[in-house]
């Protein structure tokens, strides 16, 4: 096990909130406080993997920085297309962000031309809703919603198809909401909130499903952020910041009756963010043992404000390792890579994601929509208004494809065809409506009708794996990419981390606040602004608590450099 602290991903000294890696493993994103305003860097992935990649300038360490929102960026998550980025700060907004290829080289802001974007990424949509601070934003399952919560006590929906339509506006919250998680199924939405209570609501018609209060009743004090995760299998849904026995806790909510009979212990200060890698793992088998069948289990990260990290296997009573002082302020973020992999060999063998929907399916039910795709024939739809909006796409499709073989055998039929419409009728529909008037004279005035293109089949600049109008539902509501996961730890891997490659290995991205943080948004209002922060610098070497016996061995990879970060890499062996 390798952890990697490369000093160059950093806010030039401003503290870090977020971190995401992108779904194909080969960049992250980083979101925290920048010189005037708040800031969005994406970072590749592989010079912090491939040593060789470090040191050579030709591999750029930084693709973009964005520097569009006027205070500090909260959290910033890719979509599970990996197509768009979400960004929530202090300013109210979210900003929806996609890359152009088209736009030429570009410079950083205020940088005198020193720092160039490789990558061009724009703002395609400014999302207003909120009257504080956006805390949280997450992606549905698949990408059809976009949720926020702020300090205004809210969570809003978001329709990811058509932005900026808002579909909800969920309140019950009498606190801060700094924390939300989809069900795996899309089925839920937990919020957590500084209320002292986490709430679940059900996306059929976005009420509230349940109110859990009793795991949060001796929490005293607050944390930044409460970032809640659910598990991968839809069983368990675990949240920040709860207490046991006056003990800080990560509190194991179980999907059947809300029960709170579990939780994750041992952290010293208040859990600030829990996160499960993707996968489902199952026990590996040992050489000459018969293969039995085994009960699958779920991996999970648990990051306090005692600045240290646990990992957790809910097939095991105690942590599989936990990692001391791994910063100088509260973790405040975790990411897993997509494929979930690599912290250690012992979480097991990740199950294919047909397995994974075969357990979605025995416990959930089969969709009864019908499936027009045959890796779709496995997904599991527990929402009657997404089997509805897919059965819609399918009957949109069957139009025009009637359409246009009617069409095909007359030569002054027009090709195009919008809901079974063809562009010709439409453009006469719209002509009729024409307003005409007569001046005093007499005379005839037409007011002109601007009549749209209709036939470039894109009706939505966030329209999110922006498929053609005839394109299934494969891209777009029953899409089985995985949500984002951790970064890989391995640096020596052959498999190195280019543009086209996926990521082969687990890694665990942590994002900390700096030392010095004079801000304290524990305590935080809806008009709170962050003042300028110090840098961060790991001055003491990560210690190593392992349930299994480690030979632990510190080796420095770089010495830290002023006003960033430590790089250390810990190589502990596991022994059976």
């Amino acid at each position: 096990m390798k952890l990697l602290k490369p000093t160059w991903v950093n806010h030039n000294g401003k503290p870090i909130f977020s971190v995401d890696i992108h779904p194909d493993g080969t960049k992250f994103a980083t979101g925290g406080q920048g010189q005037d305003s708040g800031k969005v860097v994406i970072w590749n992935m592989s010079p912090v993997l491939q040593e060789d990649d470090e040191k050579d300038e030709n591999i750029p360490k930084m693709l973009c920085q964005m520097d569009n929102h006027l205070a500090c960026v909260n959290c910033v998550r890719w979509s599970n297309s990996g197509m768009y980025l979400a960004s929530g700060g202090d300013d109210k907004l979210i900003m929806v962000w996609k890359r152009a290829t088209y736009i030429g080289p570009s410079t950083v802001f205020g940088s005198s031309g020193k720092l160039a974007n490789v990558e061009q990424w724009r703002c395609v949509s400014i999302l207003r809703s909120h009257s504080g601070d956006v805390m949280d934003v997450a992606w549905s399952p698949h990408d059809a919603w976009l949720a926020s919560c702020s300090v205004d006590n809210t969570v809003v929906i978001w329709n990811a198809v058509k932005f900026p339509e808002i579909l909800a506006t969920l309140r019950g919250h009498s606190g801060l909401v700094k924390g939300l998680t989809w069900d795996p199924v899309g089925k839920y939405i937990a919020s957590q909130a500084d209320d002292r209570s986490l709430k679940v609501w059900r996306t059929l018609d976005w009420q509230l499903e349940t109110s859990i209060t009793k795991p949060f009743d001796e929490c005293g004090g607050t944390t930044h952020v409460l970032r809640l995760s659910w598990s991968p299998d839809g069983h368990y849904l675990v949240s920040a910041h709860a207490m046991n026995n006056s003990g800080p806790t990560a509190q194991i909510i179980e999907r059947e009756g809300w029960k709170t009979n579990m939780d994750f212990v041992g952290h010293r200060k208040a859990v600030t963010v829990v996160k499960f890698n993707p996968k489902i793992f199952k026990k590996k088998q040992k050489n000459g043992s018969s293969a039995k069948p085994s009960c699958p289990y779920c991996c999970c990260a648990v990051g306090s404000k005692d600045r240290s990290l646990s990992v957790w296997l809910t097939c095991l009573k105690r942590p599989l390792v936990v990692i001391h002082e791994l910063f100088d302020k509260s973790i405040m973020d975790i990411s897993w890579t997509l494929n979930g992999l690599g912290i250690l060999d012992e979480l097991g063998d990740p199950l294919s994601e047909e397995e994974k929907s075969r357990i979605h399916q025995s416990t959930y039910g089969k969709s009864l929509a019908i499936m027009t795709e045959a890796q779709l024939s496995t997904a599991v739809i527990e929402n009657p208004e997404m089997l509805k909006y897919q059965r819609r796409q399918q009957q949109q499709q069957l139009d025009q494809k009637s359409a246009a073989t009617r069409e095909m055998g007359s030569a002054t039929s027009v090709a195009g065809v919008v809901n079974g419409e063809s562009l010709e009728d439409i453009r006469k529909n719209l002509l009729k409506k024409q307003v005409e008037t007569r001046t005093a004279d007499g005379r005839r005035r037409i007011t002109p009708l601007c009549i749209a293109q209709l036939d470039t089949g894109d009706f939505s600049t966030a329209f999110f794996n922006s498929i053609p109008l005839s394109g299934s539902l494969a891209g777009t509501m029953l899409s089985s990419h995985s949500s984002p996961q951790l970064l890989p730890l391995d640096s020596s891997t052959p498999n190195s981390f280019g543009a086209s490659k996926p990521c082969t290995e687990p890694v665990v991205a942590a994002s900390a606040r700096p030392a010095g943080d004079s801000v304290n948004k524990d305590s935080m209002n809806a008009t709170s602004t962050p003042a300028a922060l110090s840098p961060s610098v790991l001055t003491t070497p990560s210690k190593i608590e392992p349930m299994k016996a480690f030979d632990s061995r510190f080796t420095e990879r770089s010495k830290a450099t002023p006003g960033a970060p430590a790089l250390t890499s810990v190589t502990p062996t596991a022994v059976e």
